[in-house]
């Protein structure tokens, strides 16, 4: 039943939504701000932002679960108030919850009665499901004997029994070991290849890194950057690491050696130093240490990653909210 769309997967233009809380609900609650975004069909989007960021009111106003107080949203092309266009995307909550008393297979079997499988089709996609998400030797267990991250796969699984060509997933690795979020990666990489359009929000930024196309980071209810991984930590100077052993003479005086300033700033890891310049810096590092008779071992480029620069954001998020709350006493 996938549905078919041309242009982005998602849209968003100006998407707000406001709480009200306090006294009589005056007061409110700004939890996403002003969201204008693209997601283009094919690829694999990852939301990221710490605990309030507004990633998971993002996902409910795009899956029509609460509604925005300004601006809209279109999936697939249409509007998010479109319940025909939902058959078409797969959505997994952040914490899914399913009737206790029933098996993995059953409550597979009940999701996929909603589309029109024969008896046959439903019962080859529970166990296909099943096995895709690791389950097939529990899939007659029932749900309240299963654990967190057994949960988490069910709910991947209903996500996409339907092969829908949009699957929406709210934090797919929580609850999850080492081996289960390799294979949820396995799965969306398998998706991304199948054509599918994958909108996943995360705090684990190295699954980011691996797995987006693109990414959006949100903190304190606003969009603060999105682009290609690499794209968006290559905003930052880019700095060197030089690996090098000295002899024991020269060790002695490193941090006082008039010739070699820098050495005062290398770290002793074992019988070797590490020095960190910026990339300017290099061929003068180079020279002193040649000076001081070092044996260099390595060069290498100090790429800066992901949880780098979103927790540049977060840091400078907090410091504005602290300025805001002691000018506002």
């Amino acid at each position: 039943m996938p549905g078919s769309a041309s242009g982005p997967a998602i849209q968003t233009e100006n998407l707000t939504k406001e709480y009200p809380y306090g006294f009589l609900h005056l007061k409110k609650k700004t939890s996403l701000e002003g969201l204008t975004l693209q997601v283009e069909t094919g690829e694999v989007f990852g939301f990221l932002g710490p605990n309030g960021a507004g990633k998971s009111t993002t996902i409910k106003l795009l899956m029509g679960l609460i509604f925005p107080t300004r601006g809209h949203a279109r999936l697939l092309g249409k509007p998010t108030t479109d319940v025909a266009m939902h058959r078409d995307i797969g959505y997994l909550p952040e914490q899914p919850y399913f009737y206790d008393y029933l098996t993995a297979a059953e409550v597979l079997d009940y999701f996929a009665k909603f589309f029109d499988f024969t008896a046959h089709e439903r019962r080859e996609r529970v166990q296909r499901m099943l096995q895709k998400v690791g389950l097939e030797t529990a899939g007659k267990i029932q749900l309240r004997k299963y654990s967190k991250g057994m949960l988490q796969r069910v709910g991947l699984a209903q996500a996409i029994l339907h092969d829908p060509p949009l699957v929406i997933l709210d934090e797919p690795m929580s609850g999850l070991d080492p081996v289960g979020r390799r294979e949820v990666r396995d799965i969306i990489l398998e998706l991304k290849r199948a054509g599918k359009t994958i909108l996943f929000s995360t705090h684990i930024l190295p699954d980011a890194e691996m797995l987006c196309d693109r990414v959006g980071v949100l903190v304190g209810g606003k969009l603060q950057g999105v682009g290609a991984p690499g794209d968006l930590v290559g905003i930052k100077a880019q700095e060197v690491e030089i690996l090098f052993t000295l002899a024991p003479t020269a060790q002695a005086h490193a941090p006082k050696n008039d010739h070699a300033p820098l050495l005062a700033k290398a770290a002793r890891i074992g019988e070797r130093f590490r020095l960190q310049v910026k990339e300017e810096e290099l061929y003068a590092a180079l020279e002193q240490l040649r000076g001081a008779s070092a044996k260099i071992l390595s060069v290498s480029q100090i790429k800066p990653s992901l949880e780098e620069y979103f927790m540049h954001l977060v840091a400078a998020d907090r410091a504005q909210a602290a300025a805001v709350e002691v000018s506002g006493k």
